[in-house]
Order: C-alpha cells, then structure tokens, then sequence
C-alpha cells in the first residue's frame, strides 16, 4: 500500500536528491533512501512502488525545489534591459549553484533518462517547458535578439554552472560574475 503522508514524501524525495549527487544513480536504492531520511528500513518502498517511480518523483521534487522566489519571477516578467538581465541571470547561475546536491542529482538523473523512457520524457518536457517560459518572457521583455539569445543564454550558463559545481578551482564566484555579465552583453544585442 502507497502512503500519502505529504511530508515523509517530500522527506523521501529529498533523501533521494542527496543519494542521487552522493552515490550516483546506481546507488539509489530504497534502503540507501531510508538511511538518509533516518526513516525505518522499508519505507521508502511503502511510498514508490519501484525505482523507476522513485527516480521520476525525486526530478519532479528537484524542480519543485529550484522554483525561483516570487519576486524574481515577478522581475523576469515585463520589459528590461540588459543590465537587469544580467541580473536575472546571475540570479539563476546563483540560486542552481547554492542548491548543488539538487544539481548533481539531476545530473544523474539526465544520464539515466538515457535508459528510462519515461525519465526521458518527464525531462524533455521539462526542459522544453522552461525553454518555452523564458523564451516568451523575453519576448515581452522589449529586448533585441530573439529565441537563439534565450537558447544561447541556456547553454552557457548550464555549462557554467557545471564546471562550478564539479571542478569549483576553475571559476570562483567573482569569475562566474563576470562571465554571466559577458555571456549576456555579447548574446543581447546593444539597445538601438
């Protein structure tokens, strides 16, 4: 029998992020889980019926985990300019680095989408949805340049806050600003 307490979920779930960027994929097992929720042994498996479940709720938690702040969405919305996007970006790369567990797990979990169907798929559409968010958020922005800035913005800073997170000696926190700051003025065109 499932249960439905809210809380011990959650509590599962986020014992499965820390599995997850500890241990990997591989070693994401319910006991694994127990033991990091200091929950009796056998719990997790009254929540999730398999692993393939267990793996698919832990993303699900890890993107309710990354929501940003009210008033950031609120600061993404409407027109700007580049200073202010600069701004939001560095915002981003700043809240994604702070959670970095939740990072390498979703690093795991996009390797083991390449194995698991419906990971794959809860991932793509995922992604596909925040791509679509950001894109039409830009374009009510009044910014210059169009889907491919968004994109580009995308792709760089990810990368970035890769390296950040698994090789920390090669950009410090002053570098990761600076370089957030020219990714956007070199993806923005100037304002005319």
């Amino acid at each position: 029998m499932v249960r439905t307490n809210p809380e011990r979920r959650q509590a599962l779930l986020d014992a499965s992020i820390e599995v997850l960027a500890r241990d990997g994929a591989r070693g994401l097992t319910f006991r694994a889980v127990d033991k990091e929720a200091a929950v009796p042994t056998g719990t997790a498996s009254n929540y999730f019926t398999n692993r393939d479940e267990l793996l698919v709720q832990a993303a699900h938690r890890y993107y309710e985990r990354l929501l940003p702040a009210d008033e950031a969405i609120e600061q993404a919305q409407g027109p700007q300019t580049r200073e202010s996007m600069i701004g939001l970006m560095t915002e981003v790369v700043d809240r994604v680095s702070r959670f970095r567990t939740g990072y390498l797990a979703i690093l795991e979990l996009r390797l083991e989408a390449t194995r698991r169907p419906e990971l794959q798929e809860l991932l793509t559409e995922r992604v596909r949805a925040d791509l679509d968010f950001n894109i039409g958020n830009y374009r009510q922005s009044g910014l210059p340049g169009g889907e491919e800035a968004v994109v580009l913005l995308y792709l760089a800073l990810n990368w970035l806050i890769l390296d950040r997170l698994t090789l920390p000696g090669i950009f410090d926190e002053d570098r990761a600003a600076a370089l957030v700051r020219t990714a956007v003025e070199r993806v923005i065109p100037a304002e005319a």
